[in-house]
């Protein structure tokens, strides 16, 4: 695949971006993409492997390597050092439905596991990932592919987030009838209002949106199916349901619950920050404007609030991370120590404040709040971790209060699981992690014979790749339920 000595002649290229104290100015994207030029270089860097780790999706050690939809990597490279930009697109969409999604927000686990990692710098995957379906569009390459013929089974998918879209484009392909219903006022679920603009621009959701409309799929905004009444209706009108609601159901915490005001978690946050972008005009009173704020998580959700507050023009900025630093910045090992630099919203913050905002190994005790509830401050305290029991043990260290000046608290902590009320609807049962699968877990069916589940509802709180994956395998099991076998 790819240039023979490719790897050996050409070094590595990634896409400039724009000067961190230029970029938050705004909330456009700020990556210059690569020449098709310097892209067919990359394509011609892969080496042609015995075992192609980047395609694999494998667990190894605790972690999993490589994509988890097992694209297509070195043919499509190879295509691209040939120049067949047609063929090159053929043999990505053969795997992924939304290369423009994954090719902006993936962390590029498949660069991670790229042979060229072990002892130089990976393949630029993602960025060529990127360039095949951009050129595509830019091309009109990308034109619909309406199903020639049609089955007459009817599907329902509720949410119309990556896992729904996925198994709804699998489906419709099918030749089955698609109906997409979404709780919000826009179409793309975590897509549209869970990931910020500067990362995935929501001109590109809407693009793919229209187009699947154009093929055939139906989308039914401002639907919630969160009732029993809503859930028989549609159990009785289609063949089979496929829920995609996420889990966006998020972890308890007691200091936001301390305030009346002032505190908020991550997804409302950045969910009332795209609004305000869409709806310039519109008031958003989360807003960081002129604010200080306290950022709690060390995960891609709370970089992207580190991000927008600083976009929106915060006072100050302070994220509090409970783990050590070696946890959150992996060192040394077999691939991915290029990996370890400052992510974009780190970047930036440094860039504003002259120093890192992080502190690490810290957590939050407490809210400090006035008289009407409002907040004011966080009381803090570092943290010491300890091996007991094979497990780590986290103790207050005494003596290390402090109370910084808060009044806008952003909680990235996680998630534990979907919400419940479409469940009970649909009368299917979350697991003790509050996700919704079976009790093998190896399907995605659900108790009731026409209900399936799929993405983060079915596995938990995780990545878009993943969420296309599982919608893809869903829409399998859909179509070999209703069909007695299935072809995709």
């Amino acid at each position: 695949m790819g240039k023979t000595t490719g790897f050996l002649e050409f070094e590595r290229a990634e896409s400039t971006t724009e000067a961190p104290l230029s970029r938050i100015r705004h909330f456009g994207e700020f990556h210059t993409p690569l020449s098709a030029a310097v892209r067919q270089k990359q394509g011609g860097r892969c080496m042609d492997c015995g075992v192609p780790f980047c395609q694999t999706g494998s667990g190894f050690g605790g972690q999993v390597y490589g994509c988890p939809l097992h694209n297509l990597i070195p043919e499509w490279n190879d295509m691209i050092w040939s120049g067949n930009p047609a063929h090159a697109l053929s043999r990505l969409l053969k795997t992924d439905n939304f290369p423009e999604f994954t090719g902006r927000v993936c962390p590029a686990l498949c660069e991670q596991a790229c042979t060229c990692a072990i002892r130089s710098t990976p393949v630029t995957i993602r960025e060529n990932e990127l360039g095949i379906i951009e050129d595509a569009f830019a091309g009109e390459r990308m034109a619909p592919r309406v199903p020639e013929a049609r089955s007459d089974k009817r599907i329902a998918v509720i949410g119309s987030g990556p896992a729904g879209l996925a198994c709804a484009d699998q489906l419709n392909h099918r030749g089955h009838h698609v109906t997409v219903f979404e709780r919000d006022d826009r179409v793309g679920g975590l897509l549209m209002y869970g990931i910020p603009n500067m990362k995935l621009p929501k001109e590109v959701v809407r693009r793919r949106t229209d187009l699947m409309a154009l093929e055939g799929i139906e989308f039914r905004v401002n639907a919630n199916i969160a009732s029993k009444e809503a859930a028989e209706k549609l159990l009785e009108t289609y063949d089979a349901v496929v829920l995609c609601c996420g889990a966006t159901k998020p972890r308890p915490y007691a200091p936001l619950e301390q305030a009346k005001s002032g505190a908020a978690f991550a997804v409302d946050y950045l969910t009332a920050a795209t609004r305000a972008v869409l709806n310039p005009a519109a008031e958003n009173p989360l807003s960081a404007k002129d604010r200080d704020v306290v950022v709690v998580g060390a995960g891609f959700t709370s970089s992207d609030c580190v991000a927008t507050a600083l976009r929106q023009g915060c006072r100050s900025l302070v994220q509090i991370i409970r783990k050590p630093e070696t946890l959150v910045r992996p060192g040394d090992g077999l691939w991915g120590t290029w990996r370890a630099a400052p992510d974009y919203a780190e970047e930036e913050a440094r860039a504003c404040f002259g120093e890192d905002i992080r502190r690490f190994e810290t957590i939050v005790k407490e809210s400090v709040v006035d008289e009407a509830g409002a907040l004011t401050g966080v009381k803090t305290a570092r943290v010491a971790w300890k091996q007991a029991g094979g497990k780590l043990r986290m103790d207050e260290i005494p003596g290390t209060e402090e109370t910084l000046p808060c009044d806008l608290l952003l909680v990235a902590s996680g998630f534990s699981g979907c919400e419940t009320e479409v469940c009970d609807a649909f009368g299917v049962k979350a697991d003790r992690r509050g996700n919704l699968c079976a009790e093998d877990g190896d399907t995605h069916h659900t108790a009731n014979e026409k209900v399936f589940a799929a993405g983060d509802m079915r596995r938990g709180a995780s990545l878009v790749v993943w969420a296309i994956a599982e919608g893809r395998a869903a829409a399998r099991e859909v179509d070999e339920y209703l069909m007695g076998y299935t072809s995709l």
